[in-house]
């Protein structure tokens, strides 16, 4: 089975184009599929217009939580063991998803989408080339286009795995850190018909933010202690360096450290370095008992609806 998920806020105008064009495409591809809209908190007649769509599966969130918290969502509602995500807006094109598929059979376990040509402002564009080049830097993310939400996924894969934020750009990031292999394909990317796009400059912050996070996750998520405590020795010894210099200095040589403001940094230094390593001790500890005893989501859904 494949299991397609579609995010939709305020999207009234293009999902009943949408579920129509998906539904004949996967019609044509020989499994048996779903098809799941995630309604996040829509305030116009989305809702309402989802409950026409024949055989779709609707979750409705009791308000917008964000696209991250409603890819969630629909994974963790997927029954298909190939599960598809795409945007509601009509610009991801449906017929790219048996092409897609086909990549996916050659043994990969992530197949993302690569909008060629983009057909996006200036702006997002430009925010883009400077996000890959940061994924790049700091995830090791060598994807084209991490924004695309048009991708498929082998279900195993997104076992125990739990988005917030903006994370769900770094989905392929997070999947190949675990292992799995991701690869892209060019897709077409249509022009917005109608309705207004919901990406804005928080959304950048937001997303440069997690991506920093995911850096420390990935790198520290098991022992923050090391980059903590690394941090915090150095810091310590330096500090013990200089006020090592300025005792031989004074003792020895006779140098006046009146006035003299490198004695005071070097106290601030070792305090600073055992504060930081302390830290880090602390952060292990809730580490663990995260690993151990967290489940809290971050959305909460009103209601199912199987049409």
């Amino acid at each position: 089975m494949v299991s397609v998920i579609i995010p939709v806020y305020n999207e009234e105008d293009n999902i009943g184009k949408l579920h129509q064009e998906l539904v004949s495409v996967l019609r044509k591809i020989g499994h048996d599929f779903e098809v799941i809209f995630v309604n996040d908190g829509s305030t116009d007649s989305t809702l309402k217009e989802l409950k026409k769509l024949p055989g779709a599966k609707i979750i409705s969130f009791t308000r917008n939580f964000g696209q991250t918290s409603a890819f969630d969502a629909g994974f963790k509602e997927a029954k298909g063991d190939i599960v598809v995500s795409m945007d509601g807006d009509l610009q991801n094109d449906p017929k790219d998803i048996p092409e897609l598929l086909k990549k996916l059979d050659e043994g990969y376990d992530v197949v993302c989408g690569w909008r060629h040509p983009r057909n996006d402002t200036a702006g997002k564009i430009f925010v883009s080339w400077g996000a890959r080049i940061l994924r790049r830097i700091l995830l090791g993310d060598t994807l084209h286009d991490a924004g695309c939400s048009l991708r498929v996924y082998k279900k195993y894969c997104l076992e125990g795995l739990d988005l917030y934020s903006e994370m769900h750009r770094f989905i392929p990031s997070i999947l190949a850190a675990r292992g799995f292999s991701v690869t892209e394909i060019k897709t077409n990317h249509r022009p917005r018909s109608s309705g207004q796009t919901k990406y804005n400059w928080s959304r950048a912050i937001k997303g440069f933010t997690d991506m920093v996070v995911l850096w420390f996750w990935q790198r520290y998520r098991a022992r923050p202690v090391h980059l903590f405590g690394a941090g915090g020795l150095f810091l310590f010894l330096l500090g013990f360096g200089i006020g090592i210099y300025f005792f031989v200095a004074r003792i020895f040589f006779g140098v006046s450290l009146a006035g003299r403001i490198w004695p005071l940094a070097s106290v601030f230094l070792m305090l600073s370095g055992i504060q930081l390593f302390v830290a880090g001790l602390l952060a292990d500890i809730a580490i663990r008992n995260y690993y151990s005893v967290s489940k809290e989501k971050s959305y909460f859904i009103r209601e199912i609806i199987e049409n």
